[in-house]
Order: C-alpha cells, then sequence, then structure tokens
C-alpha cells in the first residue's frame, strides 16, 4: 500500500493512500478535520465527511498531474510507469504544485 501526505499551505490534512490497484482513500487528519478554521482542500472533499472512497485516482488529484510533453519527461527521468498516476503524483506533487496543495510520498510504517 502506498501513503502519502497532502498538505494545505504546508498544513497536514490528510492522507491518501493507495490501497490496490483500483482503492484509493484520503483521509482527512484529526487534528486538521476538527478545526473549522482550517478549509476543505477541495469542493470535492467538503469537511462534512472524514474519509472518501474510489476506484481510481481522484480527480482533484489527478488535476495536480502534468501532461502532454511535461508528462513524458518526468515518466523518462523519474522511470515511472506512464499509467501509474499514483506514483506520479507522489513523486512530482510535493512542491511547486499549482494552488496551496501538497502531495508528499509517506514511508514509515503505519
Amino acid at each position: 500500500m502506498a501513503r502519502a501526505g497532502v498538505y494545505n499551505n504546508g498544513v497536514l490534512a490528510g492522507v491518501l493512500e493507495q490501497q490496490a490497484a483500483n482503492r484509493y482513500v484520503f483521509t482527512y487528519s484529526d487534528e486538521y478535520f476538527t478545526k473549522n478554521n482550517m478549509p476543505a482542500i477541495s469542493l470535492s472533499f467538503p469537511k462534512t465527511t472524514k474519509q472518501y472512497k474510489a476506484t481510481e485516482l481522484f480527480p482533484f488529484f489527478y488535476g495536480l498531474l502534468a501532461e502532454g510533453i511535461n508528462k513524458d519527461i518526468q515518466c523518462r527521468l523519474l522511470k515511472i510507469d506512464e499509467d501509474d498516476d499514483f506514483t506520479r503524483l507522489i513523486k512530482t506533487a510535493g512542491e511547486d504544485t499549482i494552488g496551496a496543495i501538497t502531495v508528499k510520498e509517506l514511508t514509515e510504517a503505519r
């Protein structure tokens, strides 16, 4: 299972997991979820629900990925399968994303 921290302006908002090839889960952290002054990371992840599940990478996170020639370059340089969107996300969305959200690989034991 691959895991990534999802940060809003540097504050850990939650964890995104790829539990299987067709199972993705985003869970707000307890601290972030309970703070009323912290906004939802996206309109598609309102803070009315703590956990979201999907059978493919959520469109919001897919929108953080490069396309076209930039995707080709990233995949070639980082040796990532072009169809492995989750790995591309955790390897490329940790810095310099459009907007406040960044995604960083979590490697520590759960």
